[in-house]
């Protein structure tokens, strides 16, 4: 008996590190290939920051090799994004085995719509927040006072946000999902708003900068995506005659056991 129980469990780790190995695998190649790209990318990154600079002012590197680390970053950041849609598709393939026929047929739309709302999130932070928040921070400058933002830092400050957007973006596809499989209703969405709204703003509190500019950006379209999500959870979640059915086999069954005794 314990061998049996064993073996699953052991399967169990070895899909795990298949999947984690065939991720691994898709965000290296991502890397290589972005790196024949890294100067451009890393000035595609810069562009929110440099277009609301003054004239003359540059972003700066202290370190010798600050320069050649803060590329390779760059490029692992891209290979990531591009490697999206691979890691979904890992997660989603291990998470299939514990759901029904007829909800795994929904995995392909998933993985799509997964990779879309994580790369709408980044490119929402990308064209909308950094421009306002570089704005802000720049807005501190004075004559006597330069800001010199280095490489680092401004990688280090601009992949952390975009990560954030685009994990948050993925709201309304996951409450969607779990209405679809009745974990969640639209009563209870409607319900819990409140207490929501105060977890947004805790989020975004964690995730983003300690400046209310930036953390208000967030939260917002995360209120926003959160209506979505009621809406998704409307079309897509499981009715009450569906979650009923069960019962009602059950009483048919148990009516039938009465009527014939015998059997």
């Amino acid at each position: 008996m314990k061998e049996d129980e064993k073996i699953p469990f052991t399967a169990h780790l070895e899909e795990i590190r298949d999947r984690l190995i065939k991720a691994f695998i898709a965000v290296a190649v991502g890397f290589v290939i972005s790196y024949a790209f890294k100067e451009k990318l890393f000035e595609l990154l810069m562009h929110p920051l440099v277009s609301v600079m003054k004239k003359g002012d540059t972003l700066i590197f202290t370190g010798l090799p600050e320069a050649f680390f803060t590329y390779l970053k760059v490029s692992l950041l891209s290979g990531i994004l591009l490697a999206t849609p691979v890691i979904l598709y890992q997660f989603w393939m291990f998470v299939a085995p514990g759901l029904y026929d007829k909800e795994r047929r929904l995995l392909l739309p998933i993985i799509f719509l997964s990779s879309f709302f994580f790369l709408g999130g980044a490119l929402f932070g990308y064209f909308i927040v950094f421009p306002f928040g570089f704005q802000f921070f720049l807005g501190f400058a004075t004559e006597t006072i330069k800001p010199f933002p280095s490489m680092r830092e401004y990688l280090s400050f601009s992949s952390k946000l975009l990560i954030a957007f685009g994990l948050v973006f993925e709201l309304p596809l996951i409450v969607t999902f779990m209405a679809k499989l009745g974990m969640v209703s639209v009563d209870f969405l409607k319900k819990n708003r409140k207490y929501a709204l105060l977890l947004f703003f805790v989020a975004a509190a964690i995730l983003t900068p300690p400046d209310v500019i930036t953390q208000i950006m967030m939260a917002l379209p995360l209120m926003v995506l959160y209506e979505i999500s009621i809406v998704g959870a409307r079309i897509f979640g499981r009715r009450k005659a569906d979650v009923s059915e069960p019962a009602d086999d059950e009483d048919n069954a148990a009516e039938k056991k009465a009527e014939n005794p015998d059997d």
